[in-house]
């Protein structure tokens, strides 16, 4: 396991990507948008890990949510599983709890969030690629 990415909520990734793709100078990788979530994300890559800018492009995304309630920020801490199906059913065994089920995110990797109240807090989530 390894960390994937870093997700942070942004208001608008075309000024957020001045700092971290023209002054940091991370890579840019490109943008996608997922429609059924209301959110436009950017990808940059940093060493094996990469970051993602999350801007909501709907009023009622959970990003638009997040940021109403928390303003910007790291969103969420993605950990790498090779058998996510596995990990959950392991993690499950041990009385963590998830929030919903595993679904496609951006990148088109498989994911699953891990409920905060499991982990001190912090919402992670855990992704596998698909291919």
């Amino acid at each position: 396991m390894k960390i994937d990415h870093i997700g942070i909520a942004v208001k608008n990734i075309d000024s957020s990507l001045k700092f971290y793709k023209d002054t940091l100078g991370l890579e840019f990788k490109g943008t996608e948008i997922l429609k059924e979530r209301g959110l436009k994300v950017a990808f940059l890559q940093t060493g094996e890990s990469k970051i993602e800018l999350l801007e909501p492009i709907s009023e009622d995304s959970t990003i638009s949510k997040f940021i109403d309630k928390k303003g910007e920020g790291i969103h969420h801490l993605a950990i790498y599983a090779k058998d996510l199906d596995q990990k959950v059913e392991s993690m499950q065994e041990k009385g963590t709890k998830f929030i919903g089920e595993a679904n496609t995110g951006a990148g088109g990797k498989k994911i699953i969030f891990i409920h905060p109240k499991t982990t001190n807090g912090v919402l992670l989530e855990l992704c596998q690629n698909l291919e």
